[in-house]
């Protein structure tokens, strides 16, 4: 007798979806659990924080298929009806050079206010040009970017191929290039000034991405809001139709939890 198949996991509604640091084409770029996650999710509204994609990288042909996919279904997404907001990124390549294959159905913008249900207005950038002109460079960023990729390359070719079947090999390169962000980032000035960008716009906070460090907290008396990244911590932002926003984790498919978290809470979560 057969065993029944699987049930399907139900899909999620949101109002909108926020996601960033896509980076689809770069090698941790981890665009098999992007897709399980939007087709698992539906969102009224996507909105794609920047770094999309990466220009730093070719497409390899063992990546083009699945980065291929998130953007198919981006646009099927949006010729069903939903809205698609793309905010280009410090990584994304310029509009006008993208293949057509791989060309989102809008226009790339670099800042946009976001209505809430609730009413509540936020500002969403990238959040790139908030940095330090000394990590603003694009000749660091493109450094950075074939530095992160031959790194994981030269992992993944010294380790031992049984570590390779471990599930927590590439946790562990994760880590190492999570904490030389958290380095570069110390203190969090960032944020501050992501903050008073939006006070500058008289809007209630601000939603980014950028920095691959997913927090969501009011402590500098408005709300600042990150993504995270689907390279490393595998998050993202959810709005429901009552106009709050939840930290998202794509692995475990679960909300953090409702209201403010601390980025302590983000991490042992």
């Amino acid at each position: 007798m057969s065993e029944p198949a699987p049930k399907k996991a139900p899909v999620r509604r949101h109002r909108s979806l926020f996601l960033s640091d896509l980076h689809l084409g770069a090698i941790g770029a981890r665009a098999d659990l992007v897709l399980r996650f939007l087709e698992q999710n539906r969102a009224d509204t996507y909105m794609l924080v920047g770094d999309i994609l990466d220009a730093g990288v070719p497409f390899s042909l063992g990546r083009a298929a699945a980065c291929d996919a998130v953007v198919e279904h981006l646009r099927r997404r949006h010729s069903e009806g939903a809205k698609l907001i793309y905010l280009i990124g410090n990584h994304d390549p310029e509009p006008s050079l993208v293949p057509s294959g791989r060309r989102l159905p809008v226009e790339a913008r670099d800042e946009v206010v976001h209505v809430a249900a609730d009413g509540r207005r936020y500002l969403v950038v990238h959040g790139h040009h908030q940095d330090r002109a000394f990590i603003r460079s694009h000749l660091l960023t493109r450094i950075g970017t074939y530095l992160e990729g031959f790194a994981r390359l030269l992992c993944a070719v010294a380790m031992p191929r049984e570590e390779h079947r471990s599930p927590t090999w590439g946790g562990k390169i994760d880590s190492a290039f999570a904490a030389v962000n958290a380095a570069l980032h110390l203190g969090r000035g960032h944020e501050r000034r992501l903050v008073d960008l939006a006070r500058q716009r008289d809007v209630d906070g601000v939603i980014c991405g950028h920095y691959h460090m997913a927090g969501l907290h009011d402590r500098y008396g408005l709300l600042y809001a990150n993504c995270g990244d689907w390279v490393t911590s595998m998050t993202c932002l959810s709005e429901d139709y009552n106009g709050r926003l939840h930290l998202i984790d794509g692995r475990a498919m679960s909300t953090f939890g409702a209201g403010l978290l601390t980025e302590a809470q983000v991490a042992h979560a």
